[in-house]
């Protein structure tokens, strides 16, 4: 099957995952007037408010998976080995399938091995899945994301990277990024995810393109659990100062 081109056609897209990001991604591509289904670990009927105010199908996760062109992870990262067993073993190989996450050991996701001694999540993701994917939609904030939107050669239009190994699903999603409102910036091979993970200076800066391309290349390796460690540091403190006091 090949990968499909993402135009302003109607498309039909799964969306795994009903938190602020896969919600606002289902409000902004019901907009664009594609076919958006969401599914969530508590069934459908949990699902039927969000899914009348944003214009999406609510439906179980296998049938998300299976809805369409496009399948969009915004889950956890833990809850990824959650998923039903299996569950991407009969989708046509030319689906896209996004990842959203990222992974935060001590805020929510527990330690994971693989991705502590280094392995960019994405890549882990993937590996438990079974199926390759592409890394979008992870260095934005949801705030961001929902409100920051503009058309295509407006000045000061955000960047968002894509990274990933297919050349034909990677431009699916470049111009899916591009259709959503922010300019769209490659970021290279999946190997390359952790360029724009938590911490690191391409992680939810709300930058410019050329800008976004120094910041992904400022990144260094060596200090991705540094970085990761100091953006947990700065999400707490975030929780604290929104906390009313007792």
């Amino acid at each position: 099957m090949k990968t499909p081109k993402v135009t302003k056609a109607h498309m039909r897209i799964g969306i795994i995952g009903a938190g602020s990001m896969g919600a606002i991604l289902a409000r902004h591509l019901g907009k664009l007037g594609h076919q958006v289904s969401i599914a969530n670990s508590r069934g459908p009927e949990s699902l039927i408010a969000l899914a009348t105010e944003v214009g999406a199908t609510p439906v179980f996760v296998a049938d998300s998976a299976t809805a369409g062109e496009i399948v969009i992870l915004a889950i956890p990262t833990k809850a990824v080995v959650e998923l039903p067993q299996g569950l991407f073993a009969n989708v046509p190989r030319g689906v896209v399938i996004i990842d959203v996450g990222n992974y935060h050991p001590e805020l929510r996701d527990g330690r994971i091995e693989a991705i502590d001694r280094g392995m960019p999540d994405s890549q882990w993701v993937a590996q438990q899945i079974g199926r390759p994917v592409i890394k979008a939609f992870s260095n934005i904030y949801a705030k961001s994301l929902l409100e920051k939107s503009v058309p295509k050669g407006t000045k000061g239009r955000i960047a968002l990277s894509v990274v990933g190994d297919s050349l034909d699903a990677k431009t699916a999603v470049l111009r899916l990024v591009d259709d959503l409102g922010f300019d769209p910036v490659d970021g290279g091979d999946l190997d390359e995810s952790w360029r724009q993970q938590p911490g690191t200076p391409a992680y939810c800066q709300d930058l410019e393109a050329t800008a976004l391309r120094n910041a992904l290349a400022e990144a260094d390796r060596s200090r991705i659990a540094e970085y990761r460690a100091e953006q947990e540091v700065r999400i707490r403190r975030l929780i604290a100062a929104q906390t009313p006091a007792a």
